[in-house]
């Protein structure tokens, strides 16, 4: 007895919104993980996420990318995070640098 059940997490549910502090968006994704998998969408396609890294530093808005050599960063609505693995339609998971590498996100461009 005194066991409760947690309601079974949607695809809907796995969305992030980088409005919401870093340590949620944290929460969520491993919450996500691996299925449904937390995801957010990107130049109109979903990109499946990794873990993400809380930062100590807030410098990007809510949902902005910065890529540097080795890492990807996004806003939200407390301190940035590190983008560790993401997922790209109909690819296999990879780090999120190679991505950016790839992708070029460009000044401007948003996830979610």
């Amino acid at each position: 007895d005194g066991v409760s059940v947690a309601g079974k997490i949607t695809v809907t549910d796995a969305k992030v919104d980088w409005t919401a502090p870093a340590q949620h968006i944290d929460r969520l994704v491993r919450a996500c993980t691996p299925a449904p998998g937390a995801w957010t969408a990107f130049r109109g396609e979903r990109l499946k996420l990794g873990p993400v890294r809380p930062q100590q530093v807030d410098t990007l808005a809510a949902g902005a990318v910065r890529v540097e050599r080795n890492a990807v960063y996004a806003g939200t609505a407390t301190a940035d995070v590190e983008l560790g693995t993401v997922q790209p339609p109909g690819k296999r998971p990879m780090a999120a640098a190679d991505w950016a590498r790839g992708t070029r996100p460009a000044e401007g461009d948003r996830l979610g």
